[in-house]
């Protein structure tokens, strides 16, 4: 009895571990892309290439469906075009809740294909030329196929993007060419502002925020207002 108890508490401790693990993760990935946005913009676009070119010889050589094959290359397209204004993105922009909606549809199209495996007519079946399928993807396998040609360019965009809400205003200026009279400092300046925070850093820090909040209300954090808990 008690072990098996043991055994939930280790569940828990271990999967907030493993999410703490991810988070800080997703934190330096973002801290990386801040330091080095042209890199990333030419290696997500190479990803983007890549992928494109491996559903075509999926399509050619594993005979994959030909309309969910095409489904999926136009999502690589629409989230190629989010690397326009890259590194940021405006939440609110048609392209950028297409590339949301298009992530879902493109998990659930090949969800639904692997996981239901067609089985030809009987006619065909009671064909002496009909020769059944030999072997069915594994697990491996079709884990693969959705960490690579599904979920990784919208997870490398999600690293990568700067929501344009973190964006100060002086960096549309300067990116519309105002400010063309400014000094040396004041280049030096703006282009300091120029960097805005990545999306998973956001997110990360809003989780963060929550996570103090309901501490500081249940009594396992200190009240920022009370004073106490500063280093004097």
């Amino acid at each position: 009895m008690f072990l098996a108890l043991l055994s939930y508490i280790g569940i828990i401790v271990g999967f907030i571990f493993l999410t703490l693990a991810i988070a800080a993760g997703l934190y330096y990935l973002s801290e990386l892309v801040e330091e080095h946005s042209r890199f990333t913009k030419r290696l997500l676009e190479k990803l983007i290439y890549g992928i494109i070119a491996t559903h075509v010889l999926l399509l050619a050589f594993d005979h994959f469906p030909f309309w969910l094959t095409l489904f999926s290359i136009g999502t690589q397209v629409v989230y190629y075009q989010n690397l326009k204004q890259f590194p940021f993105i405006q939440l609110s922009s048609g392209v950028f809740i297409s590339s949301c909606v298009l992530v879902l549809l493109n998990h659930y199209f090949w969800f639904q294909h692997f996981s239901r495996p067609s089985i030809p007519p009987p006619t065909l079946r009671s064909s002496p030329l009909y020769e059944p399928p030999s072997t069915f993807p594994s697990f491996s396998e079709v884990s693969s196929f959705f960490g690579i040609c599904v979920w990784l360019v919208p997870f490398s965009l999600f690293v990568s993007l700067s929501a344009g809400d973190n964006v100060l205003p002086s960096t549309v200026e300067s990116t519309n060419g105002f400010g063309s009279g400014m000094g040396d400092g004041e280049r030096a300046g703006t282009a300091t502002l120029r960097k805005g925070q990545g999306m998973a850093k956001v997110v990360i820090g809003k989780v963060q925020e929550g996570v103090a909040e309901v501490a500081r209300v249940i009594g396992w954090g200190d009240d920022p207002r009370s004073g106490s808990g500063r280093i004097v």
